[in-house]
């Protein structure tokens, strides 16, 4: 199953299981295990081992997270935004500027690749020279280099084809935010479509009982 490193971000806020919305990154233990997660997605941008989360830190990333879900609330509008911040979402224009700010706090550079038996092309690669990641950097600063990293994901997600796909589930105390993956798919996993079902047939059945016009 594909993953977006910008997506795993705005999912940090999500519903707690009961009628609530659950934060994993409310605490720097959070924040810690979460990055543990991404390690595959920061591979060669970021190394983790070499991180230590502070609170100075988990508040950046919250920073972060607050202006990619505002623009994730763009990029789904006219729809509505998911319901988890809509009423005290950062202004647009706002949230951009912070984000490519924070994109522009590690600076990177590309490589010329041209190997003697084909055609030259750019080759992104880490400063260690692996070139199975992608950057070249001299930030010797892990927490920058996370940082720029999350923010890069989130530009090259909102900039690309799959923020057309994007969408805010609408199943009942749900508040991710998904890419659609089939043309009608309306929730962001089963569970959220059982729920959103079962909502509208007990809508149906109260408003039956109640002598009103049956939801469609």
């Amino acid at each position: 199953m594909e993953r977006w490193l910008a997506l795993e971000l705005a999912s940090t806020i999500r519903h707690d299981g009961d009628d609530g919305v659950a934060d994993d990154l409310a605490s720097v233990e959070g924040v810690t295990r979460w990055v543990e997660a991404q390690a595959e997605s920061l591979s060669g941008q970021v190394r983790i081992r070499e991180l230590s989360v502070d609170e100075a830190l988990r508040s950046e990333i919250v920073a972060l997270r607050q202006a990619v879900r505002a623009l994730f609330a763009r990029a789904v509008s006219p729809a509505p935004p998911s319901p988890a911040d809509a009423r005290r979402l950062m202004p647009a224009e706002e949230a951009l500027a912070y984000l490519n700010s924070v994109a522009a706090r590690e600076s990177v550079v590309p490589q010329l690749d041209w190997p003697s038996d084909g055609t030259p092309a750019v080759r992104l690669v880490s400063a260690e020279g692996d070139p199975a990641v992608r950057l070249v950097s001299a930030e010797g600063d892990p927490a920058v280099r996370l940082l720029a990293a999350l923010a890069r994901a989130a530009v090259d997600f909102l900039s690309g084809p799959h923020r057309d796909r994007l969408r805010a589930c609408s199943a009942p105390r749900c508040v991710r935010y998904f890419v659609k993956s089939h043309g009608r798919q309306e929730w962001c996993k089963p569970s959220c479509g059982n729920r959103a079902r079962a909502a509208r047939h007990y809508q149906r059945q109260r408003q039956a009982s109640d002598g009103g016009p049956a939801a469609s």
